[in-house]
């Protein structure tokens, strides 16, 4: 089985190196029909890099933002695992690290001194500079060269817990992250934007892209406890190479919506949801998944089930400690969405705030630290190899409070 996984994909390689490859010139058929829950084979997980006493510059609490990036790790690009991923650290700081990607390990009595260790490729740097803000929120992607570019970037969201209409919330950088060159700062003109728009980030396959969407082949979005951004996912798909190269700062980016539900601000509106939806519930990743003639949008978090509430994990209270929204109990979770509903969206044909999740895959038996029925944050962010069909999800809080990666094979 290894053999063939280097075989398959030995050519990631010289296709990285096009950058006028198929994902910007993309003809290849459109998949159209649903991944299967049984479709993902859970492989193993593996650890994250050590960097020294200061945890600022660590892993520690962080792996709430993450994108795979397949030119990198030219080390081990046989080993299976090519490329590299790109994550956040510190979850006060959102600082910036390159990692390779070792082979994960399966331990069937979740042994952490059984998993491999991630090497450090390009440590932590301070990119997005939001150490002040309140409880961050940020979401990272890899794109190659769109439009006039002349690098391959790396595209942030941002935000924080509490924000102010008008924050400014997105902006690129390039892959070196000692000389970021960093630009931006724009944001998405969307009621409720600075709740529903920037703290996860995925690509649109190039294909689906072009054919239904402008080319908008960046996705962005966000879902904030309470409903205040909407009450699921929210989904819109951007371009932001299209408005400048880069954008001047303060540039309101154009946008299509995909998802967005009603948000619990809008008292007046009749109320569109998820199915069921709770206040409680986490989204931190997002995936555009595809493999042969199949897609999904998948969602990664931590999903609420029975009464929900706001209080403390004891009940309904205003002045009490760990407050905040609650529900009887919670589950690590994918939810999958079927790409066909974007397409009738896209084309007029529903309403942003109609598709739902056709299937849910419950994960938290993979898991290394779930010790009670209501704890909170089971998983991080996601990021998808689409070469080669590895999907990875962080696990938070495991491994000296640092996180780990989970891999799925998309078979």
């Amino acid at each position: 089985m290894l053999f063939f996984l280097i075989v398959s994909c030995k050519n990631l390689q010289e296709i990285a190196n096009d950058d006028n490859n198929t994902n910007n010139n993309d003809n290849t058929p459109i998949p159209t029909k649903r991944f299967f829950k049984s479709d993902l084979k859970y492989i193993g997980a593996f650890k994250l890099p050590i960097n020294g006493t200061d945890t600022v510059n660590s892993w520690q609490w962080g792996g709430f933002a993450l994108t795979y990036y397949p030119d990198g790790d030219k080390q081990e690009e046989n080993d299976g695992y090519p490329g590299s991923l790109f994550g956040a650290g510190h979850a006060w700081e959102y600082r910036i690290s390159e990692i390779s990607i070792p082979k994960p390990v399966n331990s069937k009595n979740k042994n952490l001194t059984e998993l491999s260790r991630a090497k450090t490729i390009q440590n932590f740097q301070d990119i997005l500079n939001i150490s002040g803000y309140e409880i961050p929120r940020v979401g990272i992607e890899y794109l190659p060269k769109q439009g006039n570019q002349t690098s391959r970037k790396l595209y942030f969201c941002f935000g924080q817990h509490f924000q102010e209409s008008g924050d400014l919330t997105h902006s690129w950088c390039d892959l070196n992250l000692s000389l970021p060159n960093k630009k931006g700062y724009w944001y998405l003109d969307v009621s409720h934007h600075e709740y529903n728009t920037n703290d996860y980030m995925f690509e649109i396959p190039s294909n689906w892209a072009n054919k239904y969407i402008k080319a908008y082949k960046l996705a962005t979005g966000r879902f904030r406890d309470g409903g205040w951004s909407g009450q699921g996912p929210s989904v819109f798909a951007i371009a932001p190479w299209l408005q400048g190269n880069p954008p001047a700062d303060g540039t309101k980016l154009n946008y299509i919506t995909l998802l967005k539900y009603t948000s619990t601000e809008d008292y007046n509106d009749t109320q569109y949801t998820m199915n069921d939806y709770h206040n409680s519930d986490e989204w931190g990743g997002a995936v555009w998944l595809t493999k042969g003639d199949r897609a999904a949008v998948i969602f990664v978090g931590t999903k609420g089930k029975g009464d929900c509430w706001y209080g403390n994990q004891n009940g309904p209270c205003m002045e009490c400690d760990d407050r905040g929204w609650w529900s009887s109990a919670f589950d690590g979770v994918i939810l999958f969405y079927d790409t066909s509903d974007f397409v009738k969206v896209a084309k007029g044909e529903m309403k942003s705030n109609e598709p739902q999740p056709y299937a849910t895959l419950k994960i938290d038996k993979y898991l290394y630290h779930i010790h009670s029925t209501q704890q909170k944050h089971h998983l991080g962010a996601a990021a998808f190899d689409r070469k080669c069909g590895y999907l990875y999800i962080v696990e938070p809080n495991v491994d000296d409070d640092r996180p780990i990666i989970h891999v799925w094979k998309i078979e």
